[in-house]
């Protein structure tokens, strides 16, 4: 069951808190991606989605947008 998440305890909890949110992402062989993060998937599935699809070891780093505290 999926628990709502509003807290970075773990470093995928960073990725969950990003969805809808413009990310930038550095990827292997010097490429770089920005754009908006529409689902993360720790599953093993596959589907056919007219959207760029990132395989998860190709990626070095995801940088959310800059939260500020109020």
């Amino acid at each position: 069951q999926s628990r709502p998440v509003t807290t970075v305890e773990e470093p995928l909890d960073l990725v969950r808190l990003s969805l809808d949110e413009r990310i930038y992402v550095k990827m292997r062989n010097d490429r770089e991606l920005r754009g908006r993060l529409h689902v993360s998937n720790s599953l093993n599935t596959k589907r056919i989605i007219p959207m760029l699809f990132v395989r998860g070891d190709g990626v070095i780093l995801v940088s959310p947008p800059t939260r500020t505290g109020t």
